[in-house]
């Protein structure tokens, strides 16, 4: 009899044991990869000839959203409006942001937004250059576009937000901020509770190497940036000195996300104008691009966006000018 309980009380505890493990297993959050593979094809195809430098209303641009519209949608991410696409009008052009989203995992602070963007619209044809008329737009902004569409991918798979996250490619950014001043609109019509906004703008090349990863234009206007580096562990984004100078606060689409919605509103760049030769020129393509570069910023960007997406508090704030 006592040998019977002995094998009972035994076959119990591996029981509970298989069973704790069992439950463990599945909790654990299996991260997925940021690959140059997966970057590339997509800049392969949104900085290729075929899409003709995605103009505003042009045919280029519109096989540019079927794709991103295309990659949401098999990445999970979902609409956040009744479709993909948030239509304007430019003069009489047809314009298209296109919106998904993440919902946060949390019940109540899923109600707050984070907006990542960047724009996916370029200029379409530049000055001829040895016989080639197409501005491709890869750094410009295919880099930052895909930087968006990669974070989306992350955390609808690892669903590690507790905030919801907005993923918004812009269109007619270089013909005034059109887009994205029609979103920001649209949002602030809707009543949206938007926490901060990040617009990812050129991240395609590094910076010299006694430089910061990235910087961050209108530094100086929230505590955005050491907030975000301190929940990365590391110095990601540091200042740019002569961002004010450029003005490159008011000249991206983080811009009408300040002025409408009154909350930090950025744009992060890897790009400082002393890294790469071909702005707005026809010699802007894919392989001119550093992917590694990309992986490492990406990767390096993950940690301190789930610090911001996950924290009890709103500690990103404006700052009084």
């Amino acid at each position: 009899m006592k040998q019977l309980l002995s094998l009972f009380l035994i076959a119990l505890v591996c029981s509970c044991s298989c069973h704790k493990n069992s439950i463990n297993s599945e909790s654990v959050v299996v991260k997925p990869k940021i690959t140059k593979e997966a970057i590339k094809a997509s800049m392969d195809y949104l900085a290729s000839d075929e899409l003709q430098g995605r103009a505003t209303g042009s045919e280029g641009i519109e096989k540019a959203a079927v794709f991103i519209e295309n990659y949401l949608k098999t990445n999970k991410i979902k609409p956040y409006f009744e479709t993909y696409r948030d239509s304007f009008k430019v003069n009489d052009l047809d314009g298209y942001n296109i919106v998904g989203m993440v919902e946060g995992n949390d019940p109540i602070l899923k109600n707050e937004f984070i907006i990542l963007g960047g724009h996916y619209d370029h200029i379409g044809l530049g000055k001829v250059v040895e016989g080639d008329s197409i501005a491709n737009g890869a750094n410009d902004d295919a880099s930052g576009t895909i930087a968006a569409m990669e974070f989306g991918k992350y955390f609808a798979q690892t669903k590690t937000n507790k905030r919801s996250i907005l993923i918004t490619l812009y269109d007619a950014e270089e013909v005034g901020l059109i887009g994205s001043a029609h979103l920001a609109a649209r949002l602030k019509a809707k009543g949206i509770n938007a926490y901060t906004m990040i617009n990812f703008e050129m991240i395609g090349v590094a910076r010299a190497e006694d430089q910061s990863m990235a910087y961050m234009s209108g530094f100086e206007r929230s505590n955005f940036a050491e907030t975000l580096n301190s929940y990365a562990g590391e110095e990601v984004i540091g200042f740019f000195t002569k961002a004010k100078d450029f003005g490159l606060f008011m000249r991206s689409d983080n811009y009408p996300f300040f002025k409408e919605l009154n909350i930090p509103a950025h744009a992060i760049s890897t790009f400082d104008f002393t890294n790469f030769d071909y702005y707005h020129h026809v010699d802007d393509e894919a392989d001119k691009m550093d992917y590694e570069h990309m992986v490492s910023f990406i990767e390096k960007m993950i940690p301190a966006l789930e610090g911001m997406m996950n924290a009890p508090t709103k500690e990103v704030i404006l700052k009084d000018e």
